[in-house]
């Protein structure tokens, strides 16, 4: 990769755990590492930025439980950096807060490894803003102060928190780690002066689709994180602000909160439904059913791109199609000037933005999203009969297109544009979740989703379970519908857009 700089440690802020919170340099960072040494906050979802090659190393501490001491954390990163690698020590929040990067940064001095700090958003004020609760407030607040909940352990003197201070103190507290110690926490703060009446709140995996938060009073919230069995990783939030917090939840507000959604499609297809349903508030369980591949033979599509010109129409009936023939098209060291006397139609307006982007511009988009709208749209358009039609699509796309295309008087070419693969990754994470039934909804996106999810998940276990299936039109509901199965909710505009539309209107329902 083109200016990559080796040799050197990058002490990388990943944020609280919501992967949008990454800043532009340490995305670029993970995107160009070698390595990744990384913590148990940081969300897969950054992990799937790093390149296939990048080599990653899960040291992450849980409370009582620690994959790596922090000294051996410290000689991994020496070692890798020696080795000219490029080093991203991905830290959740942000390194130098309670996150012991300047222990880590003064180990790399002492070894003579160069090394960048990249700071990240910090738990104690995104959590708080995600969970309803301004850090700092005109009328509340004029200040704000970060503590450690839980000191070192080994420490042999007096604790170095000034708890005098703290429990005069007018603004808003933010405690770190500190859910073992709560009890203490809010003793010595009243201990100290505080009112046991100030407003107090817990939040656990703040900014995630797990965020649970807890409010009440420095005098009951101890008692509260035992009655809603609250474990860390999470922040307590201490101070008048709090009281804000039932008009600014802002975030808990989202329609799919606490819904977990699985998404069946490619992982390489996956990122704009996932991204719009987490972006709702819901969280994504990501299970692959097919791979998208190049076909095993390139040439008949070669030889269709020689050949363009001879063409009266050529169809895309999906994103997939527009892709792998841009990419021979490319291949061939040919562009979009190829498709200068024939007319393009593309199936729905993503296939057609695919092609926008290539610099062609759709002739047609059928007003429905199926392949029999193709063959009305055309008929009313253009007399086909003798007209050149280039169907550019997957391996197992059904045969009543081209048949009804011949039916008109056209001289239909049917080429592979790529092949679906079933997807062959485990089933374990996803056949637990739906034994322990804590699945609300299965969404899928093509017929050929559904025969793969269910080659390898048993259709019995879904039996009796509150998940509810999704589907993106009807000929994937017809196929959901074979397997034995009910349709719970179906796209009113077969795209992803209306899928993910459609869930969220029965849920606000």
């Amino acid at each position: 990769m083109k200016n990559k700089i080796k040799g050197c440690v990058y002490l990388v802020g990943a944020g609280p755990g919501d992967p949008g919170l990454i800043t532009t340099r340490g995305r670029e960072l993970i995107q160009q590492a070698d390595v990744i040494v990384y913590d148990y906050l940081v969300s897969p979802r950054l992990l799937q930025l790093a390149r296939a090659e990048a080599e990653l190393i899960y040291v992450g501490k849980q409370a009582a439980r620690h994959s790596l001491p922090q000294e051996q954390i410290n000689q991994l990163l020496i070692e890798k950096t020696r080795q000219a690698k490029m080093v991203v020590r991905l830290k959740g929040g942000d390194p130098y807060v309670f996150g012991r990067g300047g222990e880590e940064a003064l180990e790399l001095v002492e070894a003579g490894i160069a090394f960048e700090v990249v700071p990240g958003v910090t738990a104690g004020v995104a959590a708080c803003a995600y969970a309803g609760i301004p850090v700092t407030h005109r009328d509340f607040a004029s200040d704000f102060a970060l503590i450690t909940g839980h000191e070192d352990a080994g420490r042999t003197g007096p604790s170095q928190i000034d708890w005098a201070s703290l429990g005069c103190w007018k603004g808003t507290l933010v405690f770190y780690m500190g859910v073992k110690n709560l009890p203490v926490i809010c003793g010595k703060l009243q201990e100290h002066g505080m009112s046991a009446e100030m407003p107090a709140a817990l939040i656990r995996y703040g900014t995630t689709t797990q965020q649970q938060t807890v409010v009440g009073t420095v005098s009951t919230l101890g008692d509260l994180a035992v009655k809603h069995k609250i474990t860390p990783p999470a922040v307590i939030v201490i101070g008048r602000v709090v009281s804000l917090r039932e008009k600014l939840k802002w975030f808990e507000r989202r329609p799919l909160f606490g819904k977990r959604i699985v998404v069946t499609r490619s992982r390489d297809q996956a990122s704009e439904l996932v991204d719009r349903l987490n972006r709702l508030g819901g969280e994504v369980l990501e299970f692959p059913t097919i791979r998208i591949e190049a076909p095993l033979d390139n040439q008949p599509i070669q030889d269709a791109i020689k050949q363009l010109h001879k063409y009266n129409w050529i169809i895309f009936t999906s994103v997939n199609g527009v892709e792998s023939f841009f990419e021979q098209l490319h291949t061939a060291n040919r562009d979009a000037r190829c498709f200068s006397s024939a007319k393009v139609c593309a199936i729905g307006p993503a296939t057609a933005g695919r092609l926008q982007k290539f610099g062609i511009t759709a002739d047609l988009i059928p007003p429905r999203f199926v392949a029999e709208s193709i063959v009305e749209a055309l008929g009313e358009i253009d007399d086909l009969d003798g007209k050149r039609i280039l169907l550019a699509r997957g391996d197992i796309a059904r045969a009543g297109l081209p048949e009804s295309l011949k039916k008109l008087g056209a001289a239909v070419d049917e080429i592979i544009a790529y092949r679906t693969i079933a997807d062959d990754s485990s089933t374990d994470g996803i056949t637990d979740a739906i034994k322990q039934d804590s699945i609300d909804w299965i969404t899928f996106t093509s017929s050929s989703t559904v025969r793969n999810f269910f080659k390898r998940i048993d259709a019995k276990l879904l039996s009796g379970k509150k998940l509810r299936l999704a589907s993106i039109g009807p000929i994937t509901s017809d196929t959901i519908k074979e397997v034995g199965l009910s349709v719970d909710v179906e796209a009113g505009e077969y795209t992803i857009i209306g899928l993910v539309n459609a869930v969220c209107e029965e849920v606000t329902k």
